[in-house]
C-alpha cells in the first residue's frame, strides 16, 4: 500500500455492513484500491439493526479482506481502526448517534461516507430520515447501490429527495460495471485510436450486442433476486449503462459533468427496438443441471424463491438508439445465470466487406471488435489470409489486456467516492432514464405477453435462441 494522498481522513460508515455486499464485494473492492492508489486514511463504521460489536465486526473486515492484494500491515491498520455501531437505518435518532460515533473513530476533520448497502426499501425509507434531519454533518457523501427506485417515477421521487439533502455531485450511485479502466477503454479504442475510430459507428458496424453470461447459479441470493429478475437487475442498470459507454458521443475532456451529459444524451435516443417489447425481448429461466462444475437445481426449486413469481433468470433484450452514429443497429443486451460459460464482453459485428475479388474466398462470419468487461480487455478478430491457402482468408484474434492488475471496477467505483470525484457515479437523471428505457418491455412481461423459456443450467440457453 503507498503511501496516503494528502487529503482528509473518510469515515467509512456501512448501513447493512453484515450483508452479502459488503464481505462479497464492497471491501475486497477497496482492498484493492487501497493496493493501488494512494487515498486518504480510512475507518470503516459498520452498522445493522443486529446485535453485533466491534470485536465482531473487525473479524468479518479481516476475513474479506483475505486473499486481496492488500498487504499484511495495511490490512491491520484498516481492521485495528473498524468499529461498530449497532443503528436502525430508518431511525433519525440512531443516525445522530452513528455520525458521532464517526466522529468520534475517525477524527471530527474525517469526511463521513454513508453508504447503503441495504435493499431499496429499506435505502428509501433511511434517506427519507435523513431527509428530517437538520443537523446533517457538514460534507456528508452518500452512496447508493442500484436499483435506484423501481420505476421511473419512483426514481424521480428519490432523486428529489436526496437532492435536499446534500448536492448531486455528493451522491453516488454505485454501478460496479462503470470501473475506469473500462470507460477509458471504450473512449480510448474510439478516439485515441485511430483505425477503430473509423469504423465504430453505424456505416460498418452491423450489430452490438452487450452480454453478461455467469456460470454460476443463484448462490444464495434469493431473498434479492427473485424479486428482480434479470431484467432489472442487470439490464436496467449495468447493462444500459455499459450501452451508453459504448454509443455516447467522445466528450471534449473525460470530466464529470461532460461524460455525465454525453451519457445522458445517448439514453435519451434509446428505445425499444421498433417500439415493439414483445418482438424485441425474450426471457427464461433455468431448469436443473450442471453449471459450472456443479449440480444446480431448478431455479423454481431453489431455497427462498416462489416459483409464482415466474422471475427470469436469462433476459435478452433489443434496442435502438436514435443517433445519426448509430441508427438502425440493433444493440441487444443479455444477462443470465447458471449458463454454459461466463462470458462479459461488448461485441460490435462489423458490416460484410463490399467488392470482394473473383478468386479470393472469404472467412466464414464477421469482423467483430470485443471489448472484455471481466476479465478485462480487447480482441479484434479479423480475416486474414490463410497460411497454407493464401486465396482462403481465416479468422484470427489480437489481444491486449485492459485495467490494472489488482483493481477490480468495483475498487475503481470507490475510489472515487472516497476522493470525491463524481465521475464513475451514475447521475440522477441517467438512472430515471434507464427506467423510461426498459419500462415497454417490463410492461409487457408482466402483462405475461412474452413467454418465459426455460433452459437446463449448464446450457447455452433455450433451445431456439441464438
Amino acid at each position: 500500500m503507498t503511501a496516503r494522498a494528502d487529503r482528509d481522513d473518510v469515515a467509512l460508515i456501512i448501513l447493512g455492513a453484515t450483508g452479502d455486499l459488503t464481505s462479497r464485494l464492497l471491501l475486497p473492492g477497496l482492498a484493492g484500491a487501497l493496493a493501488a492508489h494512494d487515498l486518504p486514511r480510512i475507518t470503516l463504521v459498520g452498522s445493522s439493526h443486529s446485535e453485533h460489536d466491534t470485536q465482531e465486526w473487525q473479524g468479518i473486515v479481516r476475513e474479506a479482506l483475505k486473499g486481496t492484494a492488500l498487504d499484511a500491515a495495511a490490512v491491520d491498520d484498516l481492521v485495528e481502526r473498524a468499529v461498530w455501531r449497532t443503528a436502525d437505518a430508518t431511525d433519525a435518532d440512531d443516525l445522530r448517534a452513528l455520525f458521532a460515533a464517526a466522529r468520534e473513530a475517525a477524527g471530527p476533520e474525517a469526511v463521513p461516507v454513508l453508504y447503503f448497502a441495504l435493499g431499496p426499501g429499506i435505502t428509501r425509507e433511511s434517506v427519507d430520515a435523513l431527509a428530517g434531519m437538520d443537523d446533517l454533518p457538514d460534507r456528508l457523501r452518500l452512496t447508493l447501490e442500484k436499483p435506484f427506485g423501481e420505476d421511473e417515477a419512483s426514481a424521480r421521487e428519490l432523486n428529489a429527495v436526496l437532492a435536499d439533502i446534500v448536492e448531486e455531485d455528493r451522491v453516488f450511485r454505485v454501478d460496479h460495471f462503470l470501473g475506469e479502466s473500462m470507460v477509458t477503454a471504450l473512449l480510448g479504442l474510439r478516439t485515441a485510436n485511430r483505425l477503430l475510430g473509423r469504423v465504430w459507428d453505424g456505416r460498418d458496424v452491423e450489430r452490438v450486442d452487450v452480454v453478461v453470461d455467469e456460470a454460476i447459479g443463484l448462490e444464495g441470493r434469493a431473498e434479492f433476486y427473485d424479486g428482480t429478475g434479470a431484467l432489472e437487475d442487470m439490464l436496467q442498470s449495468h447493462l444500459l449503462q455499459v450501452l451508453a459507454m459504448t454509443a455516447l458521443e467522445p466528450p471534449a475532456r473525460v470530466a464529470a459533468d461532460e461524460l455525465h451529459d454525453a451519457v445522458v444524451e445517448v439514453l435519451r435516443a434509446t428505445r425499444v427496438w421498433q417500439d415493439d417489447p414483445v418482438a424485441a425481448s425474450r426471457r427464461a429461466r433455468y431448469t436443473a443441471g450442471e453449471a459450472d462444475g456443479r449440480p444446480v437445481p431448478a431455479y423454481a426449486d431453489e431455497e427462498g424463491v416462489d416459483p409464482r413469481r415466474r422471475t427470469e433468470t436469462l433476459a435478452e433484450v433489443t434496442l435502438a438508439v436514435d443517433t445519426d452514429r448509430w441508427r438502425g443497429v440493433p444493440f441487444r443486451l443479455r444477462s443470465g445465470k447458471a449458463l454454459e460459460r461466463t462470458r462479459w464482453e461488448v461485441a460490435l459485428t462489423l458490416r460484410a466487406p463490399e467488392d470482394v475479388p473473383e478468386g479470393l474466398s472469404p472467412a466464414a462470419g464477421r469482423d467483430r471488435i470485443v471489448v472484455g468487461l471481466q476479465p478485462r480487455g480487447v480482441r479484434i478478430e479479423l480475416a486474414v489470409d490463410g497460411a497454407d491457402t493464401p486465396f482462403d482468408a481465416e479468422r484470427r484474434a489480437l489481444t491486449a489486456g485492459l485495467g490494472e492488475e489488482h483493481v477490480d471496477a468495483y475498487g475503481e467505483v470507490l475510489r472515487g467516492i472516497l476522493t470525491g470525484e463524481p465521475l464513475l457515479s451514475v447521475r440522477g437523471d441517467a438512472a430515471e432514464e434507464c427506467w423510461r428505457i426498459l419500462a415497454p418491455v417490463i410492461a409487457a412481461w408482466e402483462a405475461d405477453e412474452v413467454p418465459l423459456d426455460e433452459y437446463p443450467a449448464g446450457s447455452a440457453g433455450p433451445e431456439g435462441w441464438d
